[in-house]
């Protein structure tokens, strides 16, 4: 029996390759452990999307190679994006790593763990096992990865509707290292969300690196309306929340599959980045200032209540303060219910860490830092006029110190949104669907309690 450890980094896209990855060891072989003190072999799925995410999964990699002298560790295996850009660079300045693995190759994980494992254990060859690294065309998608592996307690799983980007915005490096965009087979997906139901998912989360784009690689069109009603269907699941569509994606079929389906939360996740028309083309966006308007107005004029969050990036090279304003301008006006700001991370290898007029880190940090205290106001104003109001929450746990519940409302994606937290005369069930009247706004969150 081989002992093996996962450390998941990044995003949610990378903690489903994980649960894959543990669902592709079979029992009695291969036994799964919490504590890293006890693996002999670890596999780190590694993030490389900015700088801190680089910095993090190296950390971590490190850290974790010292269980070769305070733990049962023989084998150090890393996956992931930082695997995927950056091999050569691991296996010179890592040499505590044994194996390298490609972010399209996690279905191999199986053997790539026996095959160094056979390698530790034969005394003629007890050295790193380089040669044994195993990468595979980044338009290939993984096969036989429907199972997964619950990690965690929460109540809401993960679906990973698609792979791979083909838009190419100039300061992003995800299509070197994940690929062209590949929809997964949408039976696939529906077996693969039975599953998830089976195993407790009340709410799923699609993502992707586009989930508007689901479909038209396979189908030769926009499919996303019909797979969300095939998930409606099936039993067990109550929530389907939409995250990553990109803005000139989105149809009047699909905010009207969301209005129409009441699995559906009314909430959408538009990364929209900037709001400056020349700021836009120069990031090699798709959309401009006037059709983000007109987008924004198509979806709330069919779903009045939908909550909509974005992401911008702020010190973009060669954007001028009369650019940040204008963004600044438009993030008062769209009113967004959520937002992220990151300052502009110069990723080597992209056409944009190439342009002219970089803008130092702390200005980039100081502009990210201005509008994210405007987005504060809108949306704690925003979560004033909740007070009064009934609104559904899914339970998360218990807090026993503060003798109250805490979960979700539709308005809210786990980990990156607000919370709502509430008393209850009687016991409640994590994954249960309550009722919350809210009585207090405090800043993101929300206090509430049941009649």
């Amino acid at each position: 029996m081989i002992t093996v450890f996962f450390a998941s980094l990044g995003c949610d896209k990378n903690l489903v390759d994980t649960e894959k990855m543990m669902a592709l060891l079979p029992a009695p072989e291969f036994e799964l452990t919490e504590d890293e003190a006890e693996a002999e072999v670890i596999v780190v799925n590694t993030c490389a999307f900015i700088l801190d995410a680089k910095q993090e999964s190296i950390e971590t990699i490190l850290d974790l190679a010292q269980m070769k002298e305070n733990g049962r560790l023989r084998s150090l295996i890393v996956t992931g994006c930082l695997a995927q850009r950056y091999q050569d660079e691991v296996k010179k300045e890592i040499p505590e790593v044994d194996v390298i693995v490609g972010t399209t190759a996690y279905d191999s994980i199986a053997d790539v763990i026996r095959n160094a494992m056979k390698e530790k254990n034969d005394p003629k060859d007890n050295d790193k096992t380089s040669g044994n690294d195993v990468f595979k065309p980044l338009d290939y998608l993984p096969k036989d990865a429907i199972k997964r592996v619950k990690t965690g307690f929460a109540p809401y799983r993960y679906l990973k509707i698609a792979e791979g980007c083909n838009k190419r915005c100039t300061y992003c490096a995800i299509p070197d290292m994940r690929g062209p965009y590949r929809s997964v087979p949408m039976e696939e997906l529906e077996k693969e969300a039975e599953l998830l139901a089976k195993d407790g998912a009340v709410e799923l989360i699609l993502v992707a690196q586009e989930t508007t784009l689901y479909g038209v690689d396979i189908y030769g069109e926009k499919k996303l309306p019909e797979l969300l009603h095939r998930l409606c269907a099936i039993d067990g699941i109550e929530w389907i929340r939409l995250m990553y569509c990109y803005p000139e994606e989105i149809t009047k079929e699909l905010i009207e599959t969301m209005r129409d389906e009441p699995k559906v939360c009314h909430y959408l996740d538009i990364p929209i980045q900037h709001a400056d028309d020349e700021v836009l083309k120069k990031m090699g966006r798709r959309t401009n200032r006037k059709e983000l308007e007109e987008k924004l107005g198509m979806i709330r004029e069919i779903l009045p209540d939908i909550a909509i969050r974005t992401t911008l990036i702020c010190g973009f090279p060669g954007e001028t303060i009369d650019q940040h304003d204008s963004c600044i301008d438009f993030v008062e006006k769209a009113g967004f219910d959520r937002l992220g700001v990151f300052p502009y991370s110069e990723e080597e290898g992209t056409i944009a860490a190439s342009m002219p007029d970089q803008i130092d880190d702390k200005e980039r940090q100081s502009r990210a830092d201005e509008i994210m205290k405007i987005s504060e106001k809108v949306v704690f104003e925003k979560n004033k006029k909740l007070i009064g109001k009934r609104i559904q929450v899914l339970v998360e746990g218990y807090i026993p110190e503060e003798g109250c519940y805490i979960g979700r409302s539709y308005r809210d994606a786990p980990e990156i949104d607000g919370l709502v937290f509430f008393e209850s005369e009687t016991e409640r069930l994590t994954s249960e669907m309550v009722w919350v009247n809210i009585t207090e706004a405090k800043g993101y969150d929300l206090k509430g309690e049941i009649e």
